[in-house]
């Protein structure tokens, strides 16, 4: 069986999905893809030699008979609307973060699938299917460090645009963290604050960079977000766990070291896609291969509206400098199966 996929949003993700879809992946087809600018649109399926209909309103991707499955890639604001329509279209929907713009828009989505009765909607948190993250994973499970204590996390990027703001730092980019801790600890959170230092000399006017956000899970464990955006020197995601008899290093993806003309060095990325493209690759594949046998995995709708629970607690955290409840409600046995 050939999954027919639509693609809602044909612009850098939706594109690099489309690319992925038709030259890695595997048991899939495109057979229509929509966005505001129908050239744009009909340009893309002929870039990548796809004979599917294009349309400029996702709506029509959703309810096209030939379409067994969503991609959603749009903007942010439209994910709520297309993911509510492909739920009552009960088709499977591959939403890209965020899952909605607020917590609120989540839980309405969260409430359609568990009106629908089957998980239909995967969240594109790519860290979970990150062979570094999993390899840490396999050994917190073993326990042969002790309980986790403390969490050390770092996020760095090289530089970001004028059009990035100081609040995006919480919804935009450490959503992956507030994500990728709760799986990795099997843990939810309980407090969050947000401390700003000084602000390097490459950030935008007005943009708090870098910012540090702690948060204290209902264990008792405290984690640290090193957030600098402007590093300058490439893209850096580190995460290291202190426990009770030793501390657990997330590895590194792989790369060459050199020792040439004095100097001892290795290549550092220089943008999220280069470190995740196989982490993409693998949680795309995963959703193709599910959807064919009619179930869903992966990060949930639940997973992410409890990011944009947490993101909107750290907002106001950021804005208030205090130490905030996050208060985030039990999970629904739903989303434990």
């Amino acid at each position: 069986m050939v999954l027919k996929i639509g693609v809602i949003g044909v612009g850098m993700i939706g594109q690099d999905h489309i690319r992925r879809c038709i030259e890695v992946l595997n048991g899939c087809e495109i057979v229509a893809a929509s966005d505001i600018n129908l050239e744009h649109v009909k340009a893309v399926l002929k870039k990548y030699k796809i004979n599917g209909k294009a349309y400029t309103e996702g709506l029509d991707v959703i309810s096209s008979p030939d379409v067994d499955a969503i991609i959603v890639a749009s903007s942010g604001p439209s994910h709520e609307k297309y993911v509510l329509a492909a739920i009552e279209a009960g088709k499977p929907v591959f939403c890209e973060k965020p899952l909605a713009v607020t917590a609120e828009g989540c839980q309405r989505i969260v409430e359609a699938e568990m009106k629908a009765g089957k998980r239909l909607v995967q969240v594109g948190f790519m860290r979970s299917f990150d062979s570094c993250y999993r390899k840490l994973k396999e050994m917190l499970n073993t326990r042969e460090l002790g309980e986790p204590l403390v969490v050390k996390c770092v996020h760095h990027n090289s530089e970001v645009g004028d059009s990035y703001t100081t609040d995006m730092g919480i919804t935009d980019s450490m959503v992956h963290e507030f994500d990728i801790m709760r799986w990795l600890l099997d843990d939810d959170y309980e407090t969050i604050q947000v401390v700003s230092p000084r602000i390097t000399k490459y950030a935008h006017t007005g943009v708090q960079d870098p910012q540090l956000v702690l948060l204290r899970t209902k264990k008792g464990i405290l984690i640290t977000i090193d957030l600098f955006v402007n590093c300058q020197y490439g893209y850096d995601i580190r995460c290291d766990v202190v426990c009770e008899d030793g501390i657990a290093y997330m590895p590194s993806p792989l790369q060459v070291q050199t020792r040439t003309k004095g100097k001892f060095g290795e290549h550092v990325n220089t943008d999220w896609r280069e470190r995740f493209i196989v982490a993409y690759d693998i949680e795309l594949q995963s959703f193709i291969d599910n959807a064919k046998n009619n179930i869903v995995m992966g990060p949930s709708a639940w997973d992410g509206f409890i990011a944009s629970k947490t993101a909107a607690a750290g907002m106001k955290a950021l804005e208030s400098g205090e130490i905030v409840s996050v208060n985030l409600p039990q999970c629904p046995s739903f989303y434990k199966k």
